[in-house]
């Protein structure tokens, strides 16, 4: 093999594995945690829930809540009446 191509061949293995090397250690997004319900709705105007969540706040239960698990694990301690569903708004 000559010099060029090991050299080449060289500089293409060590670019794949600063790539893979970055893509590993990229951080993943974390949900946001927001303040209060106020900071929430201005994003989420109908609260954030849990798959399969039922709305027990009102006998009109609000169904059009964003779905995120994530979402609503990061700000749970806005769901004040257990329901699955943080921040919900009718």
């Amino acid at each position: 093999m000559s010099a060029v191509r090991k050299t080449v061949l060289g500089l293409v293995a060590a670019g794949v594995l600063t790539i893979a090397l970055l893509a590993v250690a990229a951080p993943a997004s974390a949900a946001t945690d927001y303040p209060n319900c106020t900071a929430l709705r201005q994003d989420y105007p109908h609260g954030v829930g849990l798959p399969g969540a039922r709305d027990k706040t009102s006998k009109t239960p609000v169904t059009n809540f964003t779905v995120d698990e994530d979402l609503y694990h990061a700000n749970s301690e806005s769901d004040a009446d257990g329901d699955g569903i943080a921040c919900e708004k009718h």
